[in-house]
């Protein structure tokens, strides 16, 4: 009984200890991608996306056509804006933006084709735009209802 009651105790003792060490060396990711927080620098020197807007409704489009649609954006900060990646939140839809940095008060785009082949009904799409922005994640959408071609008044 006293060899079970070590046992026990020497188990817990070690399974806290490998808990709470686990998280110690872990960095946020915000903290990662973005090296203004990292260094704990002035963030009013960091670039600033802003977006003319961040939704876009394309309304009743037909099952199989490819619909795109740009979505502006601008460089509000005072240093140069990188976009590191764009992701959508389905294969269907390809975003495709600026490889070289945005210098401030400048404009891009971020180009986003919705393919509704397979698509039925109202759907809603979700693109995740990372940068060296503070914040450094941006979300736009996209919505369209998709109808089967002759079947467009259901």
């Amino acid at each position: 009984m006293k060899f079970l009651r070590v046992v026990l105790l020497t188990g817990s003792l070690f399974f806290i200890l490998s808990c709470s060490h686990r998280n110690q060396n872990n960095l946020s990711g915000d903290l990662v991608r973005n090296p203004v927080s990292l260094h704990n620098s002035d963030s009013t020197q960091s670039p600033v996306i802003k977006f003319e807007t961040i939704e876009h409704d394309f309304g009743r489009v037909f099952a199989g056509e490819k619909v795109s649609y740009s979505f502006k954006f601008y460089n509000k900060g005072k240093s140069d804006l990188l976009i590191t990646n764009v992701s959508a939140s389905c294969g269907c839809t390809v975003p495709e933006w600026p490889k070289t940095p945005i210098a401030p008060g400048q404009e891009g785009y971020i180009t986003v084709t919705f393919n509704t082949a397979g698509r039925n009904g109202f759907q809603q799409k979700q693109i995740t735009v990372l940068t060296n922005a503070v914040p450094n994640t941006a979300i736009l959408m996209i919505k369209a209802m998709v109808y089967e071609p002759g079947r467009e008044t259901e």
